[in-house]
């Protein structure tokens, strides 16, 4: 099974991925794939504060900057826990180990499709950063465009997508059975 999760930012999608793979994966068969590379103090800060809330959990976690597609698991996982699309993203898109710009969408693609191959549960949070209005650089435009195909093939292949709205968790699409 495939649940998106998006939301803005500080919107509680986080907590709402995690409590819904914790509902999936009740056997504490759980992996967290971290995304977020700790460049500044401002990253390490959040890369702490997610460790401590998963803490006691149950969880394992794997740091996984790019080349998702090529993570193999040791084991199969009842659930996991992917942190998330635009990191992902980002990482591929400017990291020089990354896909690169051109290659970036598809290996996110890739990647998703690769790790919900490899365990029972995925759930994948990705940030909705597409209507606040305002005119970026020829770049940043780029990226934005970049994460709205990531979002949309992901959406596109997930049984449920859920949207976080200031806490309040909102159901966009759920495969019937």
């Amino acid at each position: 099974m495939l649940i998106m999760v998006t939301g803005g930012a500080a919107s509680g999608k986080s907590a709402h991925a995690e409590r819904i793979l914790c509902e999936h994966a009740q056997r504490a068969s759980r992996l967290y794939i971290a995304t977020m590379q700790p460049f500044e103090k401002a990253a390490a800060k959040r890369i702490e504060r997610h460790r401590e809330l998963r803490a006691g959990k149950g969880f394992e976690t794997a740091e996984r900057y790019t080349d998702l597609a090529g993570l193999h698991l040791s084991q199969r996982y009842e659930g996991a826990l992917l942190e998330d699309l635009s990191n992902l993203l980002a990482n591929e898109h400017f990291s020089p180990e990354g896909a690169g710009t051109n290659a970036a969408v598809q290996a996110v693609v890739d990647g998703v499709a690769a790790l919900a191959e490899q365990v029972d549960t995925l759930v994948v949070v990705a940030n909705e950063i597409f209507s606040d209005g305002v005119a970026y650089a020829p770049e940043t435009t780029c990226f934005v465009r970049q994460l709205a195909a990531v979002n949309k093939a992901v959406a596109e292949r997930a049984d449920v997508v859920l949207e976080s709205v200031c806490g309040i968790l909102l159901t966009v699409r759920e495969e019937q059975a």
